[in-house]
């Protein structure tokens, strides 16, 4: 046995919600072979002491766009629309090296709050893939692909820039280091694209067998746009062009309409709740047990750093429970084992990946995060979930693995250099995003 993890808190997230006191987790070859309540015959090679500590499976972020932790704290006081202008005219100067320093940042920041894979939708996938790559952390990689022109106009899929672009990615990166890295098609929103395009990354997608990444209904404007348009909410719209013939994760399903959600929930679509990105920027969150209703999975993510703030899912998680219990007013609605299976156990799925993580499972890769419960704010501990939910935060993980790698430890990155990732964005990233424009 390559590692023992001793005497810590289990929070499995099985189908029983089973919790393991005083569990001895083994892991072996980057799986996870045995949890058990007493500790094995054979001596393993490490032991990580868990005393104090609460494990829980990797989160799972499963809507973010990492290279925008370049321009973190940069918009915060604008309107949105202020907001979208200067981000757009930042991401201009963007480049594939900015890019891959900002996304490395946010990865650290990630492993730092116990996220072991992400789901992002951007540019410079490759940029993004390499830090993936380096860092250790699982991902599902998408092209944030647009297209404002005249839905008219000649679109042929094999001489399109972006959809070359997103084929020349999946070659090299799907797949990468056993299934690691994941590449999913993918569009900004309805809003920013047109038929031709929705169509031709469908059949590619559908051919390839990949994954489908999207903004989806977030604001009313949007919904009332796409309604003066075509007769359609974008939900329906899009199910037209069989945007939603592979599996697909869409940001927001905000303003769905009933019909639109139950036609969504039937082609399996994921619902991503970004609550705290949302309320930052003035506006409503996922109907999270609306969705769940009508049969969607339902995942959470943070969003970019840029509009959020930060990374941390624990907090996520905590605004998605008081939404919910807020729109319903009942303070029972989404209990924390729901907000935490949105973390981990859904968010999996919404990924492809339930085979392989979302739970504390033999056989499972050893996709591990250790919560320290000694902090004052987490003593005493009546309920080990609702102490999850309601009282930690990111900042109390004190390591993250992934298949049995640590790669977060009590401050430290193993697999990045943070000292270089922080010069690197200090002296080339930074500057060329706010160089003056001659």
């Amino acid at each position: 046995m390559d590692t023992l993890i001793s005497n810590v808190t289990a929070v499995t997230m099985n189908p029983r919600m089973e919790v393991i006191f005083g569990a001895y987790i083994g892991i072996d070859g980057g799986k996870i072979v045995s949890i058990s309540k007493s500790a094995p015959a054979q001596p393993p090679k490490t032991i990580i002491d868990g005393t104090g500590m609460v494990a829980i499976p990797g989160l799972v972020n499963c809507h973010t766009h990492l290279a925008t932790a370049g321009l973190r704290s940069y918009t915060d006081d604008l309107g949105n629309t202020e907001a979208l202008q200067a981000l757009l005219q930042k991401e201009a100067k963007m480049d594939s090296r900015s890019a891959k320093a900002a996304a490395l940042l946010a990865i650290a920041e990630c492993l730092r709050f116990g996220i072991t894979s992400v789901s992002d939708l951007y540019y410079y996938p490759n940029a993004t893939a390499e830090a993936v790559a380096q860092s250790g952390i699982k991902a599902n990689l998408a092209l944030s692909s647009y297209r404002f022109i005249d839905p008219n106009e000649d679109f042929d899929f094999e001489t399109d820039e972006q959809c070359q672009e997103l084929v020349r990615v999946v070659d090299k990166w799907n797949g990468f280091d056993e299934g690691r890295i994941k590449i999913d098609a993918g569009i900004y929103a309805e809003y920013t694209s047109n038929y031709r395009l929705w169509e031709g990354l469908a059949g590619y997608a559908s051919e390839q067998g990949i994954g489908m990444q999207l903004h989806l209904a977030e604001t009313k404007g949007e919904v009332e746009s796409c309604l003066d348009r075509t007769g359609m909410g974008p939900g329906e719209l899009l199910n037209c062009h069989n945007l939603f013939c592979v599996p697909a994760t869409a940001a927001g399903c905000t303003y769905l309409e009933p019909h639109e959600r139950k036609l969504l929930g039937k082609k399996h679509v994921t619902a991503v709740a970004t609550p705290v990105a949302a309320y930052k920027s003035g506006q409503a969150s996922t109907p999270i047990l609306e969705s769940v209703k009508a049969g969607m999975n339902v995942a959470l993510g943070t969003g970019g750093a840029i509009e959020c703030g930060n990374l941390d899912l624990f907090e996520v998680m905590r605004f998605a429970a008081m939404d919910a219990r807020k729109e319903s007013g009942d303070s029972a609605a989404l209990p924390a084992s729901a907000a935490l299976m949105m973390a981990t156990v859904t968010g999996a799925q919404a990924q492809g990946r339930s085979a392989e993580c979302g739970m504390l499972k033999e056989g499972m890769d050893a996709d591990i995060v250790l919560v320290d419960f000694t902090a004052p704010h987490l003593m005493p501990c009546h309920n080990v979930l609702n102490g999850l939910l309601w009282s930690a935060k990111g900042g109390d993980v004190a390591m993250t693995m992934v298949r049995g790698k640590i790669l977060y430890q009590n401050g430290t990155f193993p697999t990045i250099d943070l000292k270089e990732v922080v010069e690197e964005l200090t002296t080339y990233a930074i500057p060329k995003l706010f160089e003056e424009t001659k």
